[in-house]
């Protein structure tokens, strides 16, 4: 009898559906929307959830009774009390396989690590960082971030970088090119009018305006590099509770880099890499090259004791044949 594998990441921003073979062959796809409970409720994670799977099983012409196990990285999946919820729309929907259900960092790990193990540090919009042992045991931040002293997005470099305009314009420390780069950013008359403006909201910086602190870090300018050695660092922090948590400090393992903000300047991963190996020197560092839907589908195998190792390129090179065949390409920097 043959088996068949379903993989579902559960995005803030989209999701997708993967159901593949034993042999590693994707044969069904499925596409939808943000999937964040914490976004659009239960009721929208259940309706998001319908349309992928019911794509992905029509694709592959399945009905849910033919799957063997599944597997789910779910974005909002933060806390113990979270899961039974989720479960909860699971059953409702029909779907009664072996599963099992993580946060959507794990699958990113399980798709990025050569092992399957080891830590996987996100620094996108905000930040993350998850690590699993060879026995499946998980570590953790909060994931809540700089409510929690969490420091790592995108959000948190530009607010770091603000502090340094502010300490500048009142010349408590060193003039930096950021200064200039923020007013013409912002479309502002000068910095006065820049932090009136950010005061009273008339200015905003969003998301873009981490590109202002790459390019005045990667032109040189010391305080701009200083602010995106900080980044590194706290994200290397995060990497070190987790090697705490796990007790990797002996252990040879993979670190998987994900997310946008590695791509802005190779001081943020050098960073990590100095915090993290000070007490975890087996750590090799690398980016994340699969979709992170594949690690879902290996954590549905996992509930069935399937070896999915030697599939691990099967796996890949089929999903990302997948998400090009539905007009979806994996970028690594998303």
């Amino acid at each position: 009898m043959k088996q068949y594998f379903l993989g579902v990441d559960v995005g803030g921003s989209k999701s997708h559906a993967v159901i593949s073979d034993e042999a590693g062959k994707v044969i069904g796809f499925g596409q939808g929307g943000r999937g964040n409970h914490e976004s659009i409720g239960y009721d929208g994670f259940a309706h998001v959830l319908d349309i992928v799977s019911k794509q992905a099983l029509q694709q592959a012409g399945l009905e849910q009774h033919h799957l063997t196990a599944i597997g789910m990285g779910i974005a909002g999946l933060d806390w113990p009390n979270d899961e039974p919820l989720h479960r909860k729309v699971l059953e409702d929907l029909g779907f009664h396989a072996p599963m099992a259900l993580v946060n959507d960092a794990v699958i990113g790990l399980i798709a990025g690590s050569r092992t399957g193990w080891g830590i996987s540090v996100v620094a996108g919009t905000g930040s993350n960082c998850r690590g699993r042992d060879v026995n499946g045991c998980e570590g953790r931040v909060s994931g809540v971030g700089e409510w929690s002293g969490e420091y790592g997005g995108g959000g948190d470099l530009i607010h770091r970088a603000m502090h340094s305009v502010t300490r500048a314009w009142c010349k408590r420390a060193p003039e930096t090119s950021l200064s200039q780069k923020f007013v013409k950013h912002a479309g502002a008359m000068d910095v006065t009018d820049l932090l009136e403006g950010l005061s009273r909201g008339r200015y905003h910086l969003r998301a873009p305006a981490v590109m202002v602190v790459f390019e005045a870090a990667n032109e040189g300018d010391p305080v701009a590099m200083d602010v995106v050695r900080w980044i590194g660092s706290e994200l290397g922090s995060l990497a070190v509770g987790v090697v705490r948590q796990l007790h990797f400090e002996t252990v040879d393992f993979d670190l998987v880099l994900t997310g946008s903000l590695y791509k802005g300047s190779p001081l943020i991963a050098e960073r990590v890499a100095e915090t993290v190996h000070a007490i975890a020197p087996g750590a090799t560092l690398v980016r994340l090259t699969a979709p992170p839907v594949v690690g879902a589908v290996m954590l549905a195998m996992e509930q069935v004791k399937v070896d999915y190792q030697p599939l691990r390129e099967t796996l890949i090179q089929s999903t990302n044949a997948a998400l090009a065949g539905a007009g979806f390409s994996f970028d690594p920097n998303e």
